[in-house]
């Protein structure tokens, strides 16, 4: 009865027709596009129409000579604009002649743009091989059905910002933003179903991204959210009751009411809401929104500045002290000193207190029990620190954040920013002024630039054109055999510009000069795959781990050298290892890292220097380095052999991941899963996924890699299990079977743990710590936690043991 009740109201819904024009128009536009049809973007007629008259599909002008083809609501809002709720081509425009939509016959959807050869858009539909048509439906989906009333193709299936009632959020379907509210390209917030299952808002740019909801400070449990589901999806029904499968539930506040219009849309300024039609008056009424304090979305006043509340005109940017605006009709760009930035290490800086503001993320130390004077010379030893966080704790002390970037400040009466300036610059009249705030200048209007291209051609330039083409491939043969000439035949010293241009910012060593660095290559000091690692000592006394590449004739270790090196370019986390330069000629391909003198974990495991605290904190460090490689890059990067080879230790045991040879670039959207053309990483720490081809591969590959370290250091024992009849076989299934046997009880942790480890354990905080590492090695991937969470029951665990030992 209950599924009847929802199937009427439906058939309400869709048969309800909105208050439209008395235009005739409506009625007689179709809602079918058949076979072979197109429509054209001159003739301002070729629309499709829902049987209701609510949606409409077809060509919308988004600027001068620039169209996109789109679906939006028919009704015009009360200021004649309209509500655009998908695109299919938003950050391509066509021109507004010779452009237009065709439905082939074999069942695809081509968007071409003018003369242009290749198509701007197409649905991409492969094993289509009979007719379809496209059909606009009162739900505002547009899709392409066959013969056989098979839906090929949706809208639904693809949106750009906006949901419509009954349409799915699934982890294929993320929403983006538009750039603003007149540029309706792809702008720099997403909502979409994140790796743990859970709804997340990011903010992404080509330079920086991060989440910020539901709030990173919180684990998703403490959100309200459930990440132990078995798929991803959301949507909103006909009475505005929002529903997904991490938990996240809302209502509207006009909800119950099904005979409203309603939609959900990630909005220019990064919030994610819902909104109401209010038919009478022609407006959109906000009816829920996921984030009521609007400084808490990230990037929203861009780099060194702060956003604030002000109440009776909400949110307001300004720059930090001694700054100023870099482009005074966009806040995003944020702000620029005032001063010159001093060089590292010369003793010229010092510091500016600014009360009661923070900048969230961006850490590059964190000190737990730090004074003052400890933090600023935490800051000043960094060189790329911009200042430094002294936060008030609960406990009566204070806690030091240094960071690298002052993005996302906001206000914060727990402690306060004292921001990094040279000393010089405060001596300077105009450092006294402490005012901060600037404002937009909306007074200029923005120049529109029009798309410009050729769409008539001159037949009496055909042979002019033609001998103009015939002419640049000749040149560019030519071009190309001189080139093969010169790599043929350069010297020994020539430099290779592909690795130059990969390794910007990176020293370029001559193999000459690693050679005398390492004694001729005389001191090993590991070797894996990839190659040998050579200690070797500079003219300036630097230390270094010289890694000489395996020679390889069909160039697998030059591009093996180009993975590591643009892996590296792109991190900075005190859990990874730092790259000084690279070498490259002709055979001879190295890397040089930095030294750590205590070698790799794979080293230590089974001697004296490592007892039980700091293996937790190789686990921990460990955790973070890898959580950082998968969220808090620009691009997901998959380490895809973590071992404890390549986990290196410092002089104080402090862990560092190493070894990027094997990595892999991910898109956020999960988009370039399919590159993987091969199984990567080592036997006996590869994730069973690796197996499988249709399997897709993900960041929780290197968390089940992670898991088998953390049981390998806890019990000492190799993964591929050790010869004796009793641990054969693999290591976790071993450790569960000893959990088994014991009943309930903890004696199987005796029974499990290292006994040749130096030093006691506390054994509650072992439990906890096995149990993460069997949790991380399960067979599903999808439930294995992220290596974020896994970092966030670690620091759980060594928070409640500081806790316990504050009591005694």
């Amino acid at each position: 009865m209950a599924s009847l009740f929802v199937f009427f109201h439906l058939l309400l819904l869709l048969s309800k027709t909105p208050v439209l024009s008395s235009s005739p128009t409506f009625v007689s536009q179709p809602s079918v596009l058949k076979p072979g049809s197109s429509l054209s973007v001159e003739n301002k007629d070729d629309f499709l129409i829902s049987p209701n008259g609510l949606f409409t599909a077809g060509f919308y002008a988004v600027g001068e000579n620039a169209y996109c083809f789109s679906v939006w609501f028919t009704k015009p809002l009360r200021d004649k604009s309209h509500t655009i709720v998908w695109m299919a081509n938003r950050d391509v425009p066509v021109n507004g002649k010779r452009s237009k939509l065709s439905l082939l016959k074999t069942g695809n959807l081509v968007l071409r743009d003018a003369s242009q050869p290749l198509p701007i858009w197409t649905t991409n539909i492969i094993n289509s091989k009979e007719p379809a048509q496209l059909i606009m439906n009162n739900t505002g989906n547009l899709y392409l059905q066959n013969q056989d009333n098979q839906t090929i193709w949706q809208s639904f299936g693809s949106p750009t910002d906006t949901l419509l009632t009954l349409q799915n959020l699934t982890k294929d379907t993320p929403l983006v933003s538009s750039r603003s509210l007149t540029n309706y390209s792809s702008g720099v917030y997403r909502l979409y179903f994140d790796s743990d299952n859970v709804i997340r808002l990011a903010y992404n740019t080509p330079t920086v991204a991060g989440t910020y909801w539901p709030d990173p400070m919180l684990t998703a449990w403490a959100s309200g959210r459930s990440t132990w589901v078995s798929r991803r999806i959301a949507n909103m029904d006909l009475f505005g009751r929002f529903v997904s499968s991490d938990s996240l539930f809302f209502n509207t506040s006009d909800a119950e009411n099904q005979f409203v219009i309603r939609r959900l849309t990630v909005d220019v300024d990064g919030n994610f809401r819902a909104y109401s039609l209010d038919e009478t008056r022609g407006i959109w009424k906000v009816t829920w929104q996921a984030i009521s304090d609007a400084c808490k979305v990230h990037g929203i006043c861009g780099d060194n500045s702060t956003c604030s509340v002000v109440p009776g005109s909400g949110r307001k940017c300004s720059c930090i002290p001694n700054h100023t605006m870099i482009n005074q009709t966009d806040w995003s760009l944020g702000c620029k000193p005032k001063f010159n930035t001093t060089l590292c290490g010369n003793n010229e800086d010092t510091f500016l207190r600014f009360p009661h503001f923070d900048f969230y993320g961006y850490d590059a130390a964190y000190v737990a029990n730090a004074t003052l004077d400890e933090c600023k010379k935490v800051c000043l030893g960094i060189c790329h620190c911009k200042g430094f966080y002294l936060k008030y704790q609960p406990g009566g002390f204070y806690s030091c954040y240094a960071k690298f970037r002052l993005l996302n400040g906001y206000k914060n009466s727990n402690g306060s920013m004292y921001l990094k300036v040279p000393k010089s610059f405060l001596l300077s009249p105009t450092s006294k002024d402490f005012v901060y705030g600037d404002s937009l200048n909306c007074s200029k209007k923005l120049p529109t630039v029009p798309i410009e291209r050729a769409y008539e051609k001159n037949p009496k330039n055909e042979s002019l054109k033609s001998l103009m083409i015939f002419t640049y491939v000749f040149g560019a043969l030519e071009t190309i055999c001189i080139i093969y000439f010169l790599y043929k035949t350069r010297g020994p010293s020539t430099a290779r510009k592909g690795y130059l241009q990969a390794a910007t910012g990176f020293q370029r060593f001559s193999y000459a000069e690693l050679k005398r660095a390492t004694n001729n290559f005389s001191k090993e000091i590991g070797r894996g795959g990839g190659g040998i690692v050579y200690k070797g000592e500079f003219s300036d006394n630097r230390v270094a781990a010289v890694k000489l590449l395996k020679e390889y004739s069909n160039k697998e270790g030059e591009a093996e050298l180009l993975a590591e090196i643009s892996t590296l370019g792109r991190l900075n986390h005190m859990n990874l290892i730092d790259i000084w330069g690279y070498c490259a000629e002709r055979k001879h391909k190295l890397l040089v890292y930095e030294y750590l003198e205590n070698g790799s974990l794979a080293q230590n495991l089974h001697s004296s220097k490592l007892d039980w605290g700091k293996r937790f904190n190789i686990a921990l460090g460990t955790a973070k380095g890898l959580a950082y490689l998968h969220e808090e890059c620009l691009e997901w990067v998959l380490h895809c052999d973590v071992k404890p080879h390549n986990i290196l230790l410092d002089s104080d045991f402090n862990p560092k991941v190493a070894d990027f040879g094997l990595s892999k670039l991910l898109k956020r959207d999960g988009s370039r899963n399919s590159e993987f053309t091969r199984a990567r990483g080592t036997r006996g720490y590869m994730a069973p996924e690796w197996l499988f081809v249709n399997h897709p591969i993900t960041s929780k590959v290197d968390v089940y890699s992670y898991g088998v370290v953390m049981l390998e250091m806890i019990t000492g024992r190799s993964p591929a299990g050790d010869q004796n009849a009793e641990s054969k076989g693999r290591l976790d299934s071993w450790v569960k079977e000893k959990m088994m046997e014991a009943g309930g009880t903890n004696e199987w942790i005796k029974e499990v743990v290292d006994v040749t480890v130096d030093g006691n354990y506390d054994t509650s905080k072992m439990d906890i710590l096995i149990k993460v590492a069997l949790l991380c090695s399960q067979e599903d991937k999808d439930a294995r936690p992220t290596m974020r969470q896994v970092m966030d029951m670690l620091l759980q665990v060594e928070e409640d043991s500081d806790n316990y030992e504050n009591c005694i």
